[in-house]
């Protein structure tokens, strides 16, 4: 890119491929998912619950999208993987998150578990970016995912909506909730420390 380029008006923008506008639909669906929740929480209407899942789906559609997308027109970047991780975070770590928290779990040790939850799929992301090119053996494409992919936080989405579905949500919460030293847990929540643990394990997934 030449100097003259990067004075030109919104010169990053114009770089950006097919792919990444994939990437930021898929960042976009995120962020609406955690308006629909936090939109949940102020008055109640559990039809926002619905949306803030559906729209993690979406985020889903969209990255699958957006790799399909670059293997086809062969174009590829760091610029790229960059944004899918970011994208990745907001849609399948904090989004998951915070409607786990909209749904009830709000105790003590359900925000440490979420904001741990979260810790793992950044340093899972992290991790995959810097050991990409050796995990690929010089063929372009990673064979195998070390660690759980983030996007498998969808499963917990799904629950989160069958449960409200089913009405089970705050004082309803599945499980029930307990007292450890005068805080609470929602046992619930541990579906996210299992999934956390999964993303920062050594457990290697052929990538399909």
């Amino acid at each position: 890119m030449s100097t003259n380029d990067t004075k030109k008006p919104f010169s990053m923008i114009r770089e950006f491929t097919l792919a990444d506008w994939f990437t930021l639909g898929n960042a976009v669906c995120g962020m609406g998912a955690m308006f629909s929740i936090m939109t949940y929480l102020q008055n109640g209407d559990v039809v926002h619950v619905y949306f803030a899942c559906a729209l993690v789906l979406a985020a889903f559609v969209f990255d699958v999208l957006d790799g399909r997308i670059a293997r086809w027109r062969q174009k590829t970047s760091l610029l790229g993987r960059e944004l899918d991780s970011l994208a990745d975070v907001i849609s399948f770590g904090v989004a998951p998150a915070l409607i786990a928290y909209g749904c009830g779990m709000q105790g003590l040790y359900d925000r440490v578990i979420l904001a741990a939850f979260v810790a793992c799929g950044v340093s899972r992301l992290a991790r995959y970016n810097i050991t990409a090119e050796a995990l690929s053996q010089g063929q372009g494409k990673v064979k195998f995912f070390e660690g759980t992919p983030i996007p498998t936080s969808l499963l917990l989405v799904f629950v989160l909506f069958l449960a409200a579905w089913q009405g089970a949500l705050h004082e309803s919460l599945w499980f029930g909730k307990v007292m450890l030293g005068g805080f609470t847990l929602h046992p619930l929540v541990l579906m996210f420390a299992v999934s956390g643990s999964l993303m920062v394990s050594r457990i290697r997934i052929p990538k399909l």
